[in-house]
């Protein structure tokens, strides 16, 4: 019987269940004995101790198990906000995913996120609604919810009972006229069979499901409750039946991606990696990263909930390489992988705070820990100022508290933070160009480069563009019109880290639009010195930063969106206090007792909202933010340093 590989992603908000989820998963496959407990700690992919004394997802976890012919290798992810970059890094290598919905708090705002970028990236994804056992539990409710916020092509396949007790179940079947009218929709020739009125025979329908399902067109929705099992039965089968097993030649170029790196016992970098294609074996050499080789020393395969030593790992597979000393999250092995939409799926964070060691004497060993993290974690973006200060971006305050709790217990290293700050960003306000002239007294280096910035729609991110001809092009440098356009892309991104006010700048298109280079013989451009990579990496920050000069920047805030639950009768109470902390908040919702506010609010002010909450509402609120935008700052721009 030839088996399947299948890279399984499980999504959810943070307390929808996840991490319960798939230990039902491992249970019902065998790979453990009993049921893990988030609350005491006793799960099998939340491996780290500070994960099994919060009770939450920080890292990435992978498990592998069987169903049937399908070899599953799961990816449990965080669901809490600030680990979001978690996350992003996994999307790329999943074959298809669950996403978990609570059947009692519904679709979340983290939900929400999730869900877009599985659309975005077309990842196949079935939506399991847990919790079913639990009091307020609503199934109509959650797929009127599901169908506004998530996707109008959510197909139930099978109705649940007994909401809201301990004997909550769910019965999978579906009715056909109702499943054939929902996949008619994208299916001429059902549609045609369905109009007929005949009936369509239930293999076709299936078949149909299965590839509508994997081509992102339908969504399936099951019900259950992970705590007891209910549910999951035909959970599993969903995802044996309707999701689709990782495709790859194991004969082609070597082609892989590294999604996460962690620490051996020993201190050496592990690399995890989806393959794509081709086969990795010990004593491999690799390339990877920007030009980045390494001897491969030891290969790890997923078996039956564990990793074991192997001698190689195939297309499809999901693999722990050992020896790539230089590997990075994000690191292409080989060829690059296909990319499916864009390569960022969230918002980077917003917040950023100056890390200090208590003991100045160990400040070298806080910059080592901290570029180790880094490596786990990229996003948090190390940066040293001026007066030797190191800073890390965050996504709120948790993740603030893992870093803390991480450099004692790891490192032993104690620390403090300062006061978290916004990370801005700076947008162009118009359309300004600059150039340097080859042999130009101003110009120290010998290459001529001239940018032109024009503004972006928000939201957009960056584009760079070449307007030169491959004749003017130092292709002799770069060995090809691609790698030139490549690194010169590298070098402008480089250089929009730092805009006029020191933050990053964002929502642009940036144009090279001249270009010439020195050889030693003369034509076809000036007679000099031989033009070298170096001289075009060093004088694009500086015709980019005259072109931003001229163009002119905005600074802009991270605004986040908000909901706020609390009792009715606290609003007098809340209003004013969402007010006091610059929110802008919609006219509130009141179902009998309780309320619900939605709105907008600075990023820079969640924090000090969040801390007032329980004085406004009686310790009953409960708040809920996610990065929405930047909008422009009123006032002076602030800098940075």
């Amino acid at each position: 019987m030839s088996r399947r590989t299948l890279n399984l992603g499980i999504l959810a908000h943070v307390d929808a269940g996840k991490t319960t989820l798939t230990e039902r998963l491992l249970y019902e496959a065998g790979v453990i004995d009993a049921v893990g407990s988030v609350d005491h700690g006793t799960t099998q992919t939340d491996s780290l101790a500070l994960e099994r004394e919060r009770g939450i997802t920080i890292k990435a976890a992978v498990v592998s198990f069987q169903i049937g012919d399908v070899t599953v290798n799961l990816i449990d992810t965080p669901g809490h906000p600030d680990f979001i970059a978690e996350v992003e890094r996994v999307l790329s290598v999943l074959d298809g995913a669950v996403l978990v919905i609570s059947a009692v708090e519904g679709v979340q705002p983290q939900t929400h996120l999730l869900m877009r970028a599985l659309r975005r990236l077309r990842v196949p994804t079935l939506l399991f609604v847990n919790k079913i056992d639990r009091t307020g539990a609503d199934d109509v409710r959650v797929l009127q919810a599901i169908a506004e916020r998530l996707t109008p092509a959510a197909v139930p396949l099978g109705r649940p009972y007994g909401l809201g007790t301990r004997d909550a179940g769910f019965e999978a079947r579906v009715d056909g006229d109702e499943l054939a009218a929902a996949l008619a929709e994208n299916d001429d020739d059902l549609l045609a069979a369905y109009v007929d009125g005949d009936g369509v025979p239930a293999g076709r329908l299936q078949e149909a499901l299965a590839d509508q399902t994997a081509r992102s067109l339908v969504y399936p929705v099951l019900f259950g409750a992970a705590l007891t099992g209910a549910g999951v039965e035909p959970l599993t089968a969903a995802i044996a039946a309707l999701l689709p097993a990782g495709e790859g030649d194991a004969d082609a170029p070597v082609s892989g991606s590294v999604f996460k790196v962690e620490r051996g016992t020993g201190g050496e970098k592990v690399a995890y990696v989806r393959m794509f294609a081709g086969t990795v074996s010990v004593r491999d050499r690799l390339c990877f990263g920007d030009g980045a080789e390494g001897k491969v020393t030891a290969v790890g395969v997923l078996d039956h909930g564990a990793a074991r030593q192997a001698k190689s790992v195939s297309a499809g597979e999901i693999g722990k390489l050992w020896g790539l000393a230089e590997i990075r999250i994000g690191d292409a092995i080989g060829d690059a992988p296909p990319r499916n939409g864009q390569v960022h799926q969230f918002a980077p964070p917003t917040l950023e705070t100056v890390v200090e060691p208590l003991d100045p004497d160990e400040s070298a060993a806080l910059r080592l820990a901290l570029t180790q993290l880094a490596e786990q974690d990229p996003l948090i973006d190390v940066r040293q100022g001026s007066r030797q200060e190191l800073s890390v971006s965050l996504y709120g305050d948790v993740q603030k508290e893992v870093i803390e709790a991480t450099l004692e217990r790891e490192y032993g290293i104690a620390v403090s933070f300062r006061e978290v700050t916004p990370i801005y960003v700076e947008r162009p306000l118009a359309t300004g160009e600059a150039v340097e002239v080859l042999h130009a007294d101003t110009n120290p280096y010998n290459a001529t480069i001239g940018l032109r910035v024009e503004p972006a729609r928000p939201g957009t991110g960056t584009e760079f563009r070449v307007e030169v001809g491959p004749l003017v092009m130092p292709l002799f440098v770069y060995k090809g019109k691609e790698s030139f356009e490549e690194h010169m892309g590298g070098y402008v991104r480089d250089a929009l880290r730092e805009g006029r006010y020191g933050w990053r700048v964002t929502d642009c298109v940036v144009a090279l639009a001249r270009c010439a280079y020195s050889i030693p013989d003369g034509p076809p451009s000036r007679r000099g010195p031989p033009s070298t990579a170096a001289d075009f990496r060093k004088l694009t920050p500086l015709v980019l930063r005259q072109a931003l000069e001229a163009a002119g920047t905005v600074v802009c805030e991270p605004v986040h969106r908000f909901r706020l639950d609390a009792p009715a009768a606290t609003l007098g109470q809340v209003l004013p206090a969402l007010v006091r902390h610059q929110a802008v908040p919609e006219p509130p919702t009141v179902e009998g007792s309780a309320a619900v506010v939605e709105g907008d609010v600075p990023a820079a002010c969640v924090q000090k909202l969040r801390l007032e909450l329980p004085h406004v509402t009686g310790g009953e609120g409960s708040l809920e933010t996610a990065f929405d935008r930047y909008e422009p700052v009123t006032g002076a721009p602030p800098k940075r340093e």
